[in-house]
């Protein structure tokens, strides 16, 4: 039964990368093993009769409610060019230093992620805004193209992020269910908002890294990120114009978080709100009228699709696949790995990082957590610190030559005279850090633990 299980895992991978549709090749390929499971009388068909279940209580989750809501406010402030008016400010800001045009797409970066929590829609918006101005002031292609992918990503970790609501509700049974298998009958429970808060401090140290090696090339190799030069006519920027542009997007920030983390409200609620700011933002700055409101609603509805019918047939997928005992696989396996619970979690980050060169992080969260996450939660981690590195692990994987998400979405937007290895050798560094932050985030748990327990008190 275990051989089948793995079949169907290494069968389903494969019709992925053949670039048939996710939801259709999990459920599909699944459906397919459960079928010749019956003909040959190793598959017990009730497990099928439990699909509409499945998909009731996908309907019914409230958490999920957030994803839509989220998608919808970031949608809306890149549609308002919140983008566009901070990376003027800010670049005026910073900009007439050597490295601060850099600083300036890194910080703005941030904030568009932090608004968005979609990382193709950030690298594209930074790509088409920034690398444009970044090449005529005489920076390094390599330089540029790096800092924008590798603040394109930083959606995935900082909140509200839309690869937390997801992780959250999936790790969230994930718990109950290694609880449960150890005798506890009234299990803890984590949630969006303790992913949230576990993330903070671990996002914003990783923008901190970040910071500190752009200083390092700025001041070790200046040519490279050259200030402007001085008969470049730059008009002065007063304190008025930088807070004006950056109150708008940090006050929403703040709003959806704070209503998070101080248990004001729900992430549903809190996306609600941040969707309804994110609205009156845009309606405020002149960028809201019919065609754009059928726009934004349009694209919402996409994006929210194809999440669902991702997680409808990842929930087909991993129903077969306890089918056939892989769940008891998997158990198995972690368990007997030299090196306990360290070994098995190595090997797991191990394969979900190549797994993210090939899969998206919908996928991942969908298909592999909820296998895994049992399994290594019974074993002892804490479900938020699990998280949080599967969040920046999910993050790093976007980066890699040549198969990161992140150098498509740029090289798509990118001009001609940008070479494909300029972005390879951009992204670099900025693995290098990513991997580092991983290393300090298993070395130091407090880093992504001492906020929630200190908010929540568990």
């Amino acid at each position: 039964m275990s051989v089948v299980a793995l079949a169907l895992f290494i069968a389903a991978i494969g019709v992925l990368l053949t670039g048939f549709p996710v939801a259709f090749s999990l459920a599909g390929t699944a459906l397919l093993f459960a079928l010749g499971g019956v003909a040959f009388g190793i598959f017990d068909m009730t497990f099928l009769s439990s699909i509409p279940n499945r998909l009731f209580g996908i309907m019914g989750n409230d958490t999920l409610v957030a994803v839509p809501l989220f998608v919808f406010m970031g949608i809306t402030l890149e549609r308002a060019r919140i983008a566009e008016s901070l990376l003027d400010a800010l670049t005026s800001l910073f900009g007439q230093r050597s490295g601060g045009l850099g600083i300036a797409v890194l910080v703005v970066g941030m904030l568009l992620a932090a608004s968005t929590g979609i990382v193709g829609a950030t690298v594209v918006t930074m790509g088409l805004l920034s690398l444009p101005t970044m090449i005529k002031r005489g920076y390094s292609p390599a330089i540029a193209t790096g800092t924008i992918c590798a603040s394109g990503t930083l959606g995935q970790i900082i909140p509200p992020s839309i690869v937390l609501v997801l992780l959250g509700d999936v790790l969230s049974s994930a718990y109950q269910q290694a609880q449960l298998a150890q005798g506890n009958f009234s299990p803890k429970t984590v949630s969006v908002g303790d992913l949230f808060a576990g993330a903070l401090l671990p996002g914003v140290t990783l923008v901190g890294l970040y910071l500190v090696w752009l200083l390092i090339v700025a001041w070790r190799n200046p040519d490279s990120m050259p200030p402007p030069e001085q008969t470049e006519d730059t008009p002065a920027i007063t304190a008025a114009q930088v807070i004006k542009a950056l109150l708008a997007p940090l006050l929403l920030i703040t709003a959806v978080l704070g209503a998070i983390l101080t248990g004001k409200a729900t992430p549903t609620e809190a996306a609600g709100v941040g969707a309804a700011g994110a609205l009156l933002l845009a309606l405020l700055r002149g960028a809201l009228d019919g065609d754009a409101l059928r726009d934004i609603m349009q694209r919402t509805t996409r994006v929210t699709c194809m999440v669902f019918i991702i997680l409808i047939g990842a929930s087909v997928f991993a129903l077969v696949f306890r089918g056939y005992d892989g769940d008891v696989a998997v158990h198995e396996l972690l368990t007997q790995l030299p090196g306990g619970v360290v070994g098995a979690f190595v090997v797991v980050m191990l394969v979900m990082f190549v797994l993210g060169f090939v899969l998206d992080f919908i996928e991942i969260t969908f298909v592999v957590v909820p296998i895994v996450g049992p399994v290594l939660l019974a074993m002892g981690l804490d479900p938020v610190w699990l998280g949080v590195m599967i969040a920046i692990n999910l993050l790093a994987s976007f980066l890699p030559p040549p198969f990161g998400f992140a150098l498509f979405y740029l090289r798509g937007v990118a001009p001609a005279s940008i070479k494909t290895t300029d972005i390879y050798r951009g992204v670099m560094p900025f693995i290098a850090i990513q991997l580092l932050m991983l290393g300090v985030l298993a070395a130091f748990p407090a880093l992504a633990t001492w906020l929630p327990n200190l908010i929540y008190g568990a």
